[in-house]
């Protein structure tokens, strides 16, 4: 029986940072259909359904109007509407709805991520006593950077022509940079000051090459103001590196080994949960940031996508053909599943090689 037990406990111990990485993709998959869902009810739209999960049913309950199911997958969801996808004779239609109401409920998952986002950057701020800046304080011993050009008091702005919100972008454009130099611009003494070739010693980690940071940065002590202040720089920060890093990739600075399907997210949440419960909140906000900024890009079969016929039927006055939209989005589905299986299939290969 001891036997018994303690073989439970190991396989518990074993498996509980991924059942927490499966909870964390729950509540951003449920967040972002509350979203679609809480503006559709809103607006008048009729739910037919709200799902958690893809697959066979758990369980479900009929409500007054819409069914509410929990399904066997639990890597996604779905709110789905009367008229959403095809045509529909219903007033509560979604398609029967002004395109104004449309564009509104298609954005609430988006802006109900980016919203989740900002409330757990808010709770990872919240312990500190103080927080970082992005100016320069000291030096570490022949520091390279401060030979060619920084100085102690510079305020860095910029990075290679990129706006720098927080030190959390400040890393991301310190990362693959190949010769070592930067052009850095900064406030000095009042005044904007670019630096050129900025040169810093670099070390190497998966292929990807990191400058290494020979200053440190002055603090800020933590008060109402600088809280709100930080927790606003902070979550532009996360949108700015997920933009930049998907511009990076698309340009080539990054291949597909840097890029973490479903698998792989999976994998870093379990790892964070290991050493602390809290380490899993800042990689929560960063998931679903980038759920919400990557689902507004106007590709077919993403919210985006749908955001744009939208737009289009608002300027021509007139909607854009349901088969056309139909046929364009479902190819837009397949090619995006298409690529998820191939990160994914990445993702599998590097944990077992």
């Amino acid at each position: 029986m001891v036997i018994f037990i303690q073989a439970v406990l190991d396989f518990l111990n074993l498996i509980w940072p991924y059942i927490v990485a499966i909870l964390v993709f729950l509540v951003l998959i449920i967040i972002h259909e509350f979203g679609h869902f809480i503006a559709a009810k809103l607006l008048g739209v009729r739910v037919n359904e709200f799902a958690v999960g893809f697959g066979p049913k758990l369980f479900s309950y009929q409500g007054k109007e819409t069914k509410y199911a929990v399904n066997l997958i639990p890597f996604g969801g779905y709110c789905a509407m009367e008229g959403e996808d095809e045509t529909s004779q219903d007033e509560k239609a979604f398609c029967n709805k002004k395109p104004w109401k449309r564009f509104l409920i298609v954005v609430m998952g988006a802006t109900f991520n980016l919203l989740l986002g900002l409330i757990i950057v808010a709770i990872t701020l919240a312990p500190q006593k103080a927080f970082t800046t992005t100016t320069v304080a000291e030096f570490g011993e022949n520091a390279v950077s401060q030979q060619t050009g920084l100085m102690v008091d510079d305020r860095i702005l910029e990075v290679d022509g990129r706006k720098i919100f927080a030190t959390y972008d400040l890393s991301y454009a310190f990362t693959n940079v190949k010769d070592g130099k930067i052009d850095i611009t900064v406030e000095r003494d009042g005044e904007k000051k670019l630096l050129r070739d900025v040169t810093f010693k670099t070390a190497e980690e998966q292929d990807i090459t990191f400058l290494t940071v020979d200053f440190k940065v002055y603090g800020e002590k933590k008060t109402v103001g600088s809280y709100i202040k930080q927790t606003v720089k902070m979550s532009i920060s996360y949108c700015a590196v997920i933009w930049r890093s998907l511009i990076d990739m698309l340009g080539g600075k990054f291949g597909i080994s840097a890029v973490s399907g479903p698998v792989g997210v999976t994998v870093a949440i379990a790892d964070a949960a290991k050493m602390n419960l809290m380490n899993v909140l800042p990689i929560m906000a960063l998931i679903t940031i980038n759920l919400g900024l990557f689902n507004l890009l106007p590709i077919p079969a993403l919210d985006g996508g749908r955001l744009l016929f939208i737009l289009i039927e608002m300027i021509i006055r007139k909607p854009v053909p349901q088969k056309y939209e139909s046929v364009i989005h479902t190819v837009g589905f397949v090619i995006l599943i298409a690529f998820m299986i191939l990160v994914a299939a990445k993702d599998i290969l590097s944990l077992i090689f």
